[in-house]
């Protein structure tokens, strides 16, 4: 596991309670960080994660739905509130609104709901969150992670409405970089897939294939997207506007 040193640093991480949120997590624990963690209300898979981190450090519940423009800044206000202040942002939730795939050519399948779904968190979602949290961040000269996609980079994703919300979030991430420079680098991480519970139900012969179109000849685990998203975090103080692809080289 690769740490760096977030002694005395606070981090509020969207959909934190599992996947490539829990490992972020887990891995900014580990670093020292004091971290609110997001979950939807009563996610009794969320709470039980949050339980188990709590050996490896300072950690509090945030439940709330970013998705929910009404309760969204209510939740990164009252984390902010009780975290003392924010010195990163980890926009993670997000939402394919299927468990499997859906396919391209079942056009018939991307209605408005399943397009408002997915536009409000995996976008909206992320733009609130940041917009809530700026002053706080400009006060920390902080930095913004979200994570986006290969899918908003032209690959296959798990819908048509998936890859345009993360191709959005990558232009987002360039628009907020602009917006709240020079005290806050804003930045994105745009994984291949990745083994985790929103992938669990998917066809196996699909894991298979991109699998084995990886340079590295395996799919990603949550805690090889928490590294990079350290990486940007807590590191790398001359980048921002920037989306880092972590998918093992995959074609």
């Amino acid at each position: 596991m690769i740490t760096s040193d977030l002694s005395g640093k606070t981090a509020l991480i969207t959909g934190g309670g599992s996947g490539i949120g829990r490992a972020t997590a887990e891995l900014f624990l580990a670093s020292g960080a004091t971290v609110a963690v997001n979950h939807l209300p009563g996610d009794e898979g969320a709470l039980a994660a949050i339980e188990d981190m709590r050996a490896a450090g300072q950690v509090i519940s945030a439940p709330g739905d970013v998705s929910d423009a009404a309760s969204a800044p209510g939740m990164v206000r009252a984390a902010i509130d009780e975290l003392g202040g924010l010195d990163i942002l980890i926009n993670n939730a997000g939402t394919a609104v299927s468990p499997v795939p859906t396919d391209f050519k079942d056009l018939d399948a991307m209605t408005d709901e399943f397009w408002a779904a997915t536009i409000n968190t995996n976008l909206l979602g992320a733009f609130r969150c940041t917009r809530e949290a700026a002053p706080e961040l400009k006060a920390a000269r902080g930095a913004v992670v979200s994570t986006a996609s290969v899918a908003g980079l032209g690959l296959r994703g798990s819908s048509i409405a998936y890859g345009a919300s993360k191709a959005a979030l990558i232009n987002l991430t360039n628009s907020l970089a602009r917006a709240l420079a020079p005290e806050v680098r804003v930045n994105a991480v745009a994984p291949g897939l990745v083994e985790s519970p929103w992938t669990s139900q998917w066809p196996a012969e699909r894991m298979q294939k991109t699998k084995e179109s990886t340079l590295l000849e395996r799919l990603a685990q949550p805690a090889d997207i928490a590294e990079a998203m350290l990486f940007l975090a807590a590191g790398a103080s001359y980048i921002t506007g920037q989306t880092l692809v972590v998918n093992g080289g995959q074609a």
